[in-house]
Formats: structure tokens, C-alpha cells, sequence
């Protein structure tokens, strides 16, 4: 079967508009604070996410693309430029949009129905016009030209994970010659403060596998891949990053938030990515978890790590990418494969963030200090509400 590859990668994290941005942060293990979010209406203990850096939440009122969007449409004109393709390429070729988010253009509609001042007795008023939740994959489409499939992926913080996969299959069996994928997400006023509610908020920042970890801490952004057929690429001479692998998809069909304890369903997805791909636990140099801080989830995932990998060889090193951006709910699998693909290309795993202490329960390899990647492949996790598990392989691409 045709390799599936990434001939382009753009982001948006905290750290600022671009790759390179990305990259020099990995580089330097570049730790920040979580912002307090400059919302009037976030009454809530932490009102704290990684954002953006913007002067405002808001970036368009009305019928413009909303933030998530707008953080999408940046990122993929920056995958779209490294791959060499113009939007006239796709409005000509069969491209598709295939993009991940958990929120969607909730935080729009949250600000499009709120007064221009937060006082004791103000009720929110509807001031723009009304946009549906989950249009930023048909945005996309829409500021590309594209007029192939435009699909959106919600399944929870899992939601760029299964975009990525799907964008990769529709590439398998012919349905598209290109796809634009990956994920976005920005504030939600909603989000955050459900998260309060649950008690699942670290007031330190996010601090995935650390012993005294207290929860997770959103951010915002957008990871995107143009992702080819290996034919398609060779036919215009790309140059290809990475190529990405089968994919292991499972549910816990458990509790609504929680992960399964046992962590048999999360096993099974990253065994299921390895056999499809064939690509065997040796061959993974590394590894990006899930790893969102919150006490269960890292103590499951880690266990689940040893499980597959322990039989046969060490498990490999991780690379926290929470650590580093916060959780950035549907676009964290899309950032993570960015992530991959800058790490596949450089053939290094980047220094982890310090976050204090590791968990003793965890017992996974988090180096501080940049090692060589010593396999051909990177895995990724991503994890959802709902028991949504994904797992994807990243690998070193052949030249086409």
C-alpha cells in the first residue's frame, strides 16, 4: 500500500505563531507560567490557560473565522507553504479538510452573547451574529478553497487523534490525494470552568507525571499536517518529513470522564497501532503521551506503557508535550504529530520541562536533557472523555 506522508507541518501554540516558534520552545525546554484569563465572566478559582499570545480573546466579531479557526487557518498556510502546495492546488486536485476540536466556536458564542461590561446584574445579550459550534473544519475549507470532504472529528481531547487517522485512511483508499488535518482549540469560558468544578485544575501549570501533579491546564493552539499519498508527492517532487503509520482505535466503555483503571482498552490501542504499522516496540525511539497531569490518567497510561513495551525492550523515552504547551484539548494529538515529525526529523527526543518530583507510581523515562533517538519511530497517545483511545505511529519517511 502507498505510504501516507506529512510533506508539511504549521502551528499555533503559546510560545507564538509558527514552527519554528515550536521548535525553539521544544529546544530550550522553554517552561511558562499559565496566563490568567482576561475574561470578566470567568468566575472561577483558576481561571488559568495557557493562551495565545494576543492582545485580545477575541479575534474577529460577526461572520469572520473565530479564534479556534483563526488559529487553524494560520497554521495550515504554514504546512500548506512547507509542502509547497497553493490553495489553487487544492481547489484544482482531490484535497480534503479533516480537523479535530473539542470545543469547537464555543468561546465565540460565549463572547457573542455577553455585555460590554461585567457588572452584579448584567445578563448576557446576544451582540453578533449566530455561529453553529463545530464550523472550524468548514472554515478552513472555506479560507483554503477546498471543495472536497470538509469533516470535523469531536471526540473530546482525543478529537485531532482520530481526525489525523481518518485523514490518513481516506488517503489509503483513494479518496484523496492530499488532506489538510490536525486540530484546534481556544478558549471556552464553558470548558474552563467545568474543569474547575471537577477539581481537576493545577494551580502550578500543567505538570504531567509529577508526584504532586493536581490536575491538568488547558491551552490553546493548532497543530496541522498536510498529509499525501506517497504517488502524489513523488509526481510534483515533495519532499517528504515523516511518514505516518496505521493507527489503534479503542473505548473503554466505562465512566464518562475517567479512564479505566486496568487500562486494558488503552493496552489494545497501542498494540493495535504497532501490529498494523509493523513496527515493533524496539523501533519506537519515543514517545508522546497523553499526559494531561491529571492523577489517574498518568498513572494508567504509564502502567499501560510498561504492559507493551517491558515484554520485549525498555520503554522508550517520553517527551511531555503538556509539559510544555498545557492540554490543548481537541488540537493536542494534531501539535503532537507536529511534535513527532520535528523530533523524527532532527532524530533527537528534546529536553522534558521540569516539573518537580516524578510520581514513583508512574516509573516512565522522562529525560531532561536532549537524547538521540535511537529508534525510526514516535509513537503518540491521545485520550478522551467518553473512554475515547487513540494511538498513531510517526516514523522516518523513505524518500519518495
Amino acid at each position: 500500500m502507498d505510504p501516507v506522508l506529512v510533506t508539511g507541518v504549521g502551528a499555533v501554540t503559546c510560545h507564538g505563531t509558527g514552527v519554528p516558534a515550536l521548535r525553539d520552545a521544544m529546544a530550550r525546554a522553554g517552561a511558562r507560567q499559565p496566563d490568567k484569563v482576561p475574561d470578566p465572566w470567568a468566575r472561577m478559582e483558576l481561571p488559568l490557560m495557557y493562551l495565545v499570545p494576543e492582545p485580545a480573546l477575541g479575534t474577529d466579531a460577526g461572520d469572520g473565522p473565530g479564534r479556534a479557526a483563526s488559529f487553524a487557518v494560520r497554521a495550515a498556510h504554514e504546512a500548506l507553504a512547507g509542502a509547497g502546495l497553493a490553495p489553487r492546488e487544492l481547489r484544482a486536485g482531490r484535497a480534503a479538510v479533516v480537523l479535530g476540536t473539542c470545543m469547537g466556536a464555543i468561546g465565540d458564542r460565549e463572547r457573542d452573547h455577553e455585555p460590554a461590561v461585567a457588572g452584579p446584574s448584567d445578563e448576557p445579550v446576544a451582540t453578533h451574529s449566530w455561529r453553529p459550534d463545530f464550523d472550524v473544519s468548514s472554515r478552513l475549507a472555506t479560507e483554503l478553497g477546498v471543495t472536497g470532504p470538509a469533516s470535523s472529528a469531536s471526540n473530546a481531547c482525543a478529537a485531532s487523534g482520530f481526525a489525523l487517522a481518518t485523514a490518513a485512511d481516506m488517503i489509503r483508499c483513494g479518496e484523496a490525494d492530499v488532506v489538510v488535518t490536525g486540530g484546534a482549540d481556544a478558549y471556552s469560558r464553558i470548558a474552563l470552568a467545568n474543569f474547575n468544578r471537577l477539581g481537576a485544575v493545577d494551580a502550578q501549570g500543567c505538570r504531567p507525571f509529577a508526584a504532586d501533579r493536581a490536575g491538568t491546564v488547558f491551552g490553546e493552539g493548532a497543530g496541522i499536517v498536510v498529509l499525501e499519498s506517497a504517488a502524489h508527492a513523488r509526481a510534483r517532487g515533495a519532499r517528504p518529513l515523516a511518514e505516518v503509520g496505521e493507527s489503534g482505535w479503542s473505548c473503554d466503555a466505562g465512566h464518562p470522564t475517567a479512564p479505566e483503571e486496568s487500562g486494558e482498552q488503552i493496552v489494545r490501542a497501542l498494540s493495535d497501532a504497532l501490529d498494523r504499522t509493523d513496527v515493533a516496540p524496539g523501533d519506537i525511539g519515543c514517545v508522546i503521551p497523553h499526559g494531561t497531569g491529571t492523577r489517574l490518567n498518568d498513572r494508567v497510561e504509564s502502567a499501560a506503557l510498561r504492559e507493551v513495551f517491558a515484554p520485549e525492550a525498555a520503554v522508550p523515552p517520553l517527551y511531555s508535550l503538556k509539559a510544555l504547551l498545557g492540554h490543548t484539548g481537541g488540537a493536542a494529538a494534531g501539535l503532537a504529530t507536529v511534535a513527532a515529525t520535528l523530533i523524527v526529523g532532527h532524530g533527537s527526543v528534546p529536553p522534558n520541562v521540569p516539573v518537580g518530583a516524578p510520581d514513583p507510581s508512574c516509573d516512565v523515562p522522562l529525560p531532561a536533557v536532549e537524547t538521540p533517538l535511537t529508534g525510526t519511530a514516535v509513537l503518540i497517545n491521545a485520550y478522551a472523555f467518553g473512554g475515547n483511545n487513540i494511538s498513531l505511529v510517526v516514523r522516518e519517511a523513505a524518500t519518495c
